[in-house]
């Protein structure tokens, strides 16, 4: 069994997790930390446990007695709860926020995105697990990226359910305004830019064209191209709707514009070992993969240019769900392990 901690139990990812593990054949949840809710019943917060556990939300961290322990902070909570306390070596580190995503000499952590860093993950320690933005529009364009056929400005526009925001309320969460409403938020300007440039960067051959990351001002430069990213808040509570468009050069079947067949062909043999990310040759709708750790991909073709869709649950494949497959791949069993999830079509 896998002996397992989690910190930052009460939020939504939180409770998700819990909600995975509970499930999971190979998992013993040792303990649940919360500060605000310590001594409470878990399912006093979330109540779709009701029935599930009789766990309590913990007030003590008995590192020695687990495996491997998931941060479920906000963002930049987990760089500064490391420099106040000290995890055994032995312990596995899974965190959920954006402190560690970005590679760094000051941090072992592996990008955790197992369609591009597999190998990595199966010998990592800590592994920073993706955003839920960053994971759709990646998956969306890392196929391409590898194949060099990304060099000009590429238009991005992504939609994504209430709990993104997280479980505090707040002005644009509450659901008289969310509800038959959309809005826009960090025009351009989104900060899951930064590991998206990070891995088309990485994949991108040596003699292609680099993405520029617009949040860096030394990366201001005129030899790349730029993600223009809009990001939209949905009136739905779970799911990321995500759409990207490209542009080729060339005569259409030539190496610098494929045809849609070869694109297809080219997203297929990408994810042809992907555990939970499908290619499908047909339109696709968020319902298809809502409640389920799936990332689907579809890409049309209309003259030079390709729209390519993608979406994944936010709470699931965008957070908490690609964490419990970072884990599966980190202690060797099978990916799909306690994530065999099913989509509804209601």
């Amino acid at each position: 069994m896998i002996n397992v901690g989690i910190l930052g139990a009460a939020g939504y990812t939180g409770g998700e997790l819990i909600r995975l593990l509970l499930n999971h054949p190979e998992v013993n949840i040792v303990f649940a930390n919360s500060e605000s809710n310590a001594g409470n019943p878990v399912s006093d917060v979330h109540e779709g446990l009701l029935g599930d556990t009789d766990m309590v939300f913990s007030a003590d961290t008995p590192f020695d007695q687990v495996d491997v322990v998931f941060f479920c902070f906000g963002h930049g909570k987990s760089e500064a709860y490391l420099k106040e306390h000290t995890i055994p070596e032995q312990v596995k580190i899974i965190d959920l926020a954006q402190d560690f995503r970005i590679a760094a000499p000051t941090h072992d952590f592996i990008y955790g995105l197992p369609e591009i860093h597999h190998e990595l993950i199966t010998k990592a320690q800590h592994v920073a697990n993706p955003g839920c933005f960053a994971t759709c529009i990646q998956l969306g364009l890392l196929p391409l990226a590898k194949a060099g056929l990304l060099y000009h400005d590429i238009s991005v526009n992504a939609i994504t359910g209430s709990t993104g925001a997280g479980q505090k309320p707040g002005a644009t969460t509450h659901f008289s305004w969310r509800n038959n409403n959309m809005s826009v938020y960090k025009v351009f300007n989104h900060q899951h830019l930064h590991e998206i440039c990070q891995s088309i960067n990485e994949l991108t051959p040596a003699d292609g064209v680099k993405v520029i990351n617009p949040l860096l001002p030394n990366d201001a430069k005129d030899d790349g191209y730029t993600i223009d990213f809009i990001p939209y808040r949905g009136d739905f509570t779970r799911g990321i709707f995500c759409t990207e468009v490209v542009r080729f050069d060339g005569e259409e079947g030539s190496p610098t514009n494929p045809t849609a067949s070869q694109l297809a062909d080219l997203y297929k043999t990408f994810y042809q070992d992907a555990v939970f990310t499908h290619y499908v040759d047909k339109a696709i709708d968020l319902k298809q993969v809502v409640n389920t750790n799936k990332a689907l991909v579809h890409i049309d073709k209309f003259g030079n240019k390709a729209v390519i869709t993608c979406m994944i649950d936010n709470l699931l494949k965008g957070a908490v769900g690609q964490a419990v497959q970072n884990m599966n791949i980190m202690f060797g069993i099978p990916e799909q392990t306690g994530l065999q999830l099913k989509a509804s079509a209601f």
